[in-house]
Formats: C-alpha cells, structure tokens, sequence
C-alpha cells in the first residue's frame, strides 16, 4: 500500500517498474542461466534495460512538465524511534539520473553481446550488470538515507562481482578485493554519517531532515570528536563525503578505480560512465540543504575535488594501458564535478555528470572495440593506424574525445568550461583561487592525452603485430550500434543540457532542477558569474576563452608529437627521468600503501597466525593440553577395556572395596 506524503502525479506502477525490471533480468539470468542459455539470457536481461530505459524517459517527461512523485510503499523497519520506509523521490535531480543510468546501461547491454560472446560465464555477465543497474536505481530513486546506503552497498558488492568476473586471474581478484576494501573504508565513513543523521534528527526521510537543518544550524549543536569540538552538521556532512571520496574514486581512496580495469570492458564503461562513481556526486548534490550550511564541509570538498582533478591528470599524461588512460581520466573528471559542489554549482555538477556518462562511456566502449579487435592487446604503443579497418570506432572515439577535451560545440564544453568560470566567480579565499587554476591546467593535460592516446592508437607509425594484423577488423553491429548512440549523446547534450533544460541557469529555481537542490544566496557562483560578465569595465577575454585556447594547445602538442613518429617523447622522458618515473608510477599510491598500511597488517597477522593461533593455540592450548590429555585418557581406557571377563570382574571387585572403604571412614 502507498502511504504518499505529497500529491502523486506519476504512475506508482510505472515508477517501481523501472528498477525491477532490471532485478527480473537478472535473477532470470543469474538463476535459470543454465537453462536460458546465452542467447535467451542476453535478450531477457537487455530487454529489461531497454524497456526500464524507456519508462525513465517517459518519467522524465512527465517530470519536465512540473510532475513529481514522493511516497511510501511499505515499511522496512520499525525498531523503538527507528522508522525506516521504502519510498521514491522522484524529482527533476532523480530523472536525469535515472535517464543517464538506464540509457548508457542499455547500450552497455547490447555492446555485451558481441564484446562478451563465446565467455564461460556469459549468463552471470548480464546477471550481474542488470543487477548492477537496478542498485543504482534504488540509489537514485529512494527517499530516504537508508535507501541511499542499501543501493550504495548493493553497487559495491555487483562492482566487486564484475571486476573480478574472470576470477581466474589473480590481476582480477586482487583488483576487486582492493575496491571491495577501499570501498569499506569510505562506506564505514557513509555508515556513520547515516547514524548521526538519526541520532540528531531522529528520521532518515530526506524531506523531514531537510526540512529540520535550518533550524538544528540555529541551534549551534556541538559534538565532541577526537578531542574537538566540532559542529554536528559540519561533521555528519564530512562523514558522509568519506564515503562519497570510497565511490567516487577521490584522493586518497582512489586507488581502486584504476585497478578496475581488470574486469571486462562492458562494466568498466558502466562503473566509470553512469553508475558506481557517480553515486557520491549524485549523495552530495542531494543533500546540498545540508552542505550549503556548512563552510568547512564545502571547502574540504573543494580541496579534494582540486587534488584529484590535478593529480589524476598528470597521471594519465604517461600511461600506455589505453583503459588506464580512461580510467584516470574519470578520476580527474570527478574532481571537476566535486569542485563544482564545493562551490555550490550543483546544477552544473550534475550537468557535467551527464554530459560526462554519454562520452567516457563511449571512450570506454570504443577501446574496448579496439582491444577486441587486436586480440586484447591494450598497451597503445602497440598499435597504430587502426583508422584505416576501425572507421566507425574511429569516428566514434574522436568525437568522444573532443567531448572530453572541451572543444565545442561537444558535450564537455558546456558542462566543464561552466564548473571553471564558476570556481573563478566564487569568491573562497584561495581555496577558489587555487581550484580555479589547478582547473585550467587540468584542461591542457585532459586534451593532451586524450589526444596521445587517440593518435597513438589510430595514426602515428603501424606498430601492430603482424600475426595480429592479419584479423584485425572493424567491431560486429552489435558493439558499434550502441556506439552510435552514445556518439549522439556526446555530441549533443552539451548542446541539449544548456539550451534545452536550462542546466546553466543562474537562478536554480527557474531552471530545469527547480526545487529538488538548495543553493543559498550568498553561495550561487552563477549569480555571481553573471554579475561579473556584465561589468564591461573589465576584459573577460581569458575567463570565457582560456580552457578553449588551453584545449586546442593540449591537442595540437599531442598532434605535434604523437601524430607521427616522432623522438621528443623519448627524449622528454630521458631529460626527466624522475618526473617520467613519479608519474608513471602514479605518484607511488600503492606504494605508499604498501609500507604503511599493506606490509605492518600483513606482518601483524602472520604474526598472530603463527605465534598466536599455531603455536600458542594449536601447538600450546589445544594440542599442548587438550589434545594430549585427551589421547591419554583415550589410551588408558582403551588398554583397560580388553575384552577380557576376569579382567571386568576384577575391576567391579576393585570398585567395591573402594565403595566399602569410603563409606566406612565417613560413617
């Protein structure tokens, strides 16, 4: 039964339909697979998506034309004051999520068609992804912190499955075993942020605690923490970012996502593009009634968005793996969307959410029609000249890569340029200051090797193989349909997002998000942005055409050394050896790791393991005592039971007279 808190407007129906028609694909698939085969189960599980995509946009449509739905369906858990309902939230923020997630899953699905045919394990492939897709959707579509945490955990343990899908290899277990942990780590953050939430607000429904921050902020609520004080609010919404610094694959905890390349290419595109990484944007820009109260939260976002947004660029400027150089990519581009939550841009966060799904995920896909077509080599400095058998791949991987570099009138142009300009109009001191420039340098070195990779993989010298050449062919129908689609989509909703919807709009609440995110007055950097253009007393030249001019410099020096064969990369290289190295060695992460956290656990638990439980437990306590108390008392009853009837007489005879002997001396 539906209890609707607000006037429903929108199909309850049609609404619990679009993530369950995922969850039927794949209890089909992962269930019956075995029975369904490889054909049946791939059509059951995309047909599920295609039609769950279908009902999103019809959902979205309604929604543009000023519907909305918030209700309850049943409740979950009632324990003393704890009262846990399942319902949706669906609002102009909830739809675009809904549409990006089930759109770029949907050509996922049908990509894995050709990508994954012939694979062992092809049925409990699409099991997983639909199943993937329906926790996401129960991300977005919940109403309350506990529906947030349930499809939150669901996406980590299917990322868990999926990159470790070929659990054969151990490159691919221990790469899921590393998200699996590092996502622990942010998530116990998220689980605490939860709980206090609870505790402080004494509901996890997002509108009543929405509805209470005003007012709990006027009350100046103070928690003691590790000896601070530190202002509740501020630290339930840092709580909360920890875990969204787990998923969203943000310095420090970023080391999982490139590891995830292990799994097939399908889920890379969906982990990366639409789902998993972009679940702690989508927590933060939902709970922006509650971090627009905080300055240090905004702040601290702010920073790790800068560092990671950086970092990961100059990362991905040496890398050879061409899944690693997308990988990398998408952590940059995360720290671009959480500079722009930081300073209060959520609408263009979100923008450049969407605009970033359609591209990566064909970036990701068209290397993965690459790596099919080379008999999985994925190292670019073995390629070249694929242009000439890969047309389609080509075409789609360039026009996903101006997307990603910011060349207009494409995708990334519209959304990143914004998040720029409004970190230069959001006046924070130099935390802004130094987010605004670690940005624009980040806008040469994204188009840079994004460029590096496409040259080296499609023009440059032809260094493939020859026994691999030989094959090498444009991808089946299957894998390149769905990259036409994406191409439409890079293409065009820089495009549709800006004009069409309004993304952009200064005001929040005239534009296509209207109500469902909060931004204060003081904090709107659009407000500001547009106040600041329209002063004609200053130039404005290098605020609205610098990341266009840094972008085609970052093209055209990877054109100058990549396009053709050419010595200045090697020579760069050898001139700095350690930068070379420290880069290549992503700024030695895991080293790091390695020797402060890997090596003194694992010597700790050897350590228990063979002092504690071998020696003292199984060598000492139980074999030492028990174990040998018990095998001689086993062996002394044994000897006496021989069978033998004098020898039972003699005993009972023994017994008696001790029997006698006792009762005498205590009569």
């Amino acid at each position: 039964m539906v209890h609707a808190t607000t006037e429903m407007t929108l199909n309850t129906v049609e609404l619990m339909a679009i993530p369950l028609l995922p969850l039927f694909g794949a209890m089909a698939a992962g269930l019956f697979g075995w029975v369904l085969k490889d054909k049946l189960s791939h059509w059951i599980t995309s047909s599920c998506v295609i039609l769950s995509a279908l009902l999103s946009i019809h959902v979205f449509t309604q929604v543009l034309n000023g519907a909305e739905f918030y209700g309850n369906f049943w409740t979950w858990i009632a324990s003393g004051d704890l009262v846990v309902n399942i319902g949706m939230m669906i609002d102009p923020l909830t739809t675009i999520m809904m549409v990006t997630v089930t759109v770029v899953s949907a050509c996922v699905h049908i990509y894995t068609i050709g990508y994954m045919h012939g694979d062992p394990g092809y049925p409990r492939f699409f099991s997983y992804i639909s199943a993937f897709t329906f926790s996401m959707l129960v991300l977005v579509m919940g109403n309350s912190f506990f529906t947030l945490f349930f499809g939150w955990e669901a996406v980590g343990l299917f990322s868990y499955l999926l990159i470790g899908f070929w659990f054969k290899r151990e490159s691919a277990t221990t790469a899921a075993m590393k998200a699996f942990i590092v996502n622990r780590v942010g998530d116990f953050g998220f689980a605490i942020g939860i709980l206090a939430v609870w505790y402080y607000f004494g509901t996890v429904d997002y509108r009543e605690v929405f509805a209470l921050v005003e007012g709990f902020v006027a009350t100046n609520q103070v928690m003691h923490f590790m000896g601070m004080d530190v202002e509740a609010l501020t630290f339930i919404c840092l709580a909360l970012f920890v875990g969204a610094m787990g998923k969203s694959g943000q310095v420090p905890l970023h080391v999982w996502l490139p590891d995830s390349m292990e799994g097939p290419t399908p889920i890379s595109a969906l982990i990366h593009a639409a789902t998993m990484v972009t679940a702690g944007v989508f927590m933060v820009a939902r709970l922006s009634p509650m971090f627009e109260y905080s300055e240090v939260a905004l702040a601290v976002v702010i920073i790790v968005g800068t560092i990671t947004a950086f970092m990961c660029a100059t990362i991905g400027l040496v890398q050879n793996d061409i899944k690693r150089v997308i990988a990398y990519s998408t952590c940059s581009q995360l720290g671009y969307m959480f500079v722009a939550l930081g300073i209060s841009a959520y609408p263009i966060g979100i923008f450049h959410l969407m605009t970033h799904a359609y591209f990566k995920a064909l970036l990701f896909l068209a290397a993965g029609s690459v790596i099919h077509a080379v008999h999985h080599n994925q190292d670019i400095r073995l390629m070249g000249q694929l242009r000439k058998y890969m047309p389609i791949t080509y075409i789609t991987m360039l026009l996903a890569g101006l997307a990603l570099a910011g060349i207009p009138p494409f995708g990334g142009f519209f959304s990143k340029d914004m998040i720029i300009e409004a970190a230069y109009a959001r006046d924070m001191g130099w935390v802004s200051e130094v987010a605004y420039w670690a940005l624009m340098s980040g806008v040469f070195m994204t188009a840079f090797y994004t460029f590096r990779m496409f040259f080296l993989t499609f023009h440059n010298s032809d260094r493939v193989p020859a026994e691999t050449k030989a094959h090498v062919h444009e991808s089946p129908w299957v894998i390149t349909v769905p990259l036409m689609i994406l191409a439409v989509g890079a293409v065009g909703a820089g495009m549709w997002g800006d004009w069409g919807l309004h993304m952009t709009s200064e005001e929040v609440a005239h534009g296509y998000f209207r109500d469902s995110m909060m931004i204060l007055e003081e904090h709107n950097p659009l407000v500001k942005l547009e106040l600041l253009e329209e002063d004609h007393t200053k130039s404005h030249f290098w605020l609205e055409y610098g990341a266009l001019i840094l972008a085609l410099s970052g093209i055209f020096s990877a054109f100058f050394m990549y396009f053709k064969e050419s010595p200045l990369p090697a020579k760069l290289a050898a001139m700095f050896p350690g930068v070379y190295q420290f880069l290549l060695n992503k700024w030695y992460w895991d080293e790091l790791y390695a020797v402060t956290i890997v090596k003194p656990t694992r010597a700790l638990g050897t350590f228990f393991w063979q002092k504690g439980d071998l020696a003292m437990i199984d060598r000492g306590l139980i074999h030492g005592v028990i174990v040998n108390s018990v095998k001689a008392g086993a062996s002394f009853m044994r000897n006496i039971q021989s069978g033998m009837v004098y020898h039972y007489a003699y005993a009972m005879v023994i017994g008696v007279f001790g029997l006698l002997t006792y009762l005498m001396l205590n009569a």
